[in-house]
């Protein structure tokens, strides 16, 4: 008889000897006690349950995290293209303006260089 007893039903057996204990030493028993009782015997349904609780918050975070990260990264790959329209800098002027210039024949007085100071005779 002792080869078929199991660990399971070992603990299934605690709640009755604690209930057998209880009523031969005329000890009033909370109801909590023997809920502990049927928690130890059916330890593998609420263990099952507790993981799928904390595996279904786990992946509840990690989605959340993959979604900031997706994010962060959209951002990121826009940033180039916002600082490139942001860019305040004074551009060169185009060829179009260049060649407005006056294209009259220039003297040499023109270009003499003028040297403050320097008087000439």
């Amino acid at each position: 008889m002792l080869d078929r007893l199991t660990l399971r039903k070992l603990i299934a057996l605690i709640p009755v000897v604690i209930l057998i204990g209880a009523y031969w030493h005329r000890i009033p028993l909370p109801p909590e006690l023997m809920l502990v009782g049927d928690v130890l015997a059916y330890i593998d349904i609420f263990s099952m349950i507790f993981l799928i609780g904390f595996f279904t918050r786990v992946a509840t975070v990690l989605a959340v995290v993959r979604q900031a990260i997706d994010s962060i990264s959209w951002m990121l790959r826009r940033v180039p293209t916002a600082l490139r329209r942001l860019d305040i800098r004074h551009r060169r002027a185009s060829d179009t303006i260049r060649g407005k210039r006056s294209t009259r024949a220039s003297t040499d007085e023109e270009d003499a260089a003028v040297i403050p100071g320097l008087a000439w005779a």
